[in-house]
């Protein structure tokens, strides 16, 4: 028995879309990074980018479970002396670009090597309902109806 290694030439790749209205953040987060690795195909090979593309609506009603919208403080620096900002979870979900939250919580998951930046390219966030991919045709995921966890109640 020979172990099946998939090579580049031999991926084919779908589009997703999923509809973020309602659902927890994590728990969309790691499905989301899942879809993109390609880990749910069985010729899931781990050096290949054989994930699927992912486009992701309505990233800005996206939840968080328990205090997290008001406690989860999220920190940078800007470079120069006593720089450092912050910003709660609640402020970045209602400021300008909402949707770079649901993309840093995926980038999170994915490992930071070449092969990592070049699936995180697969993915495509918007905040509202609209986007630019009709012509594709993604197949919609109803991530809600997966587990009765995904969807805040």
């Amino acid at each position: 028995m020979k172990t099946f290694s998939l090579k580049p030439a031999e991926v084919k790749k779908e589009w997703l879309l999923i509809d973020a209205q309602d659902l927890v953040l994590g728990r969309l987060s790691s499905m989301v990074a899942s879809f993109l690795r390609g880990k749910h195909k069985e010729v899931f090979t781990p050096h290949v980018d054989c994930g699927d593309y992912v486009v992701v609506i309505n990233a800005e009603k996206v939840h968080l479970t328990g205090n997290k919208l008001r406690s989860k403080i999220l920190y940078w620096h800007t470079g120069w002396i006593g720089g450092i900002k912050q910003r709660t979870m609640k402020e970045r979900l209602s400021g300008a670009h909402p949707e770079r939250v649901l993309i840093k919580s995926v980038e999170r998951m994915i490992s930071r090597t070449p092969l990592g930046r070049k699936i995180m390219s697969n993915l495509k966030v918007y905040a509202g309902p609209a986007h630019p991919h009709e012509a594709q045709k993604p197949r919609t995921i109803d991530v809600a109806s997966l587990n009765v966890k995904n969807k805040k109640r």
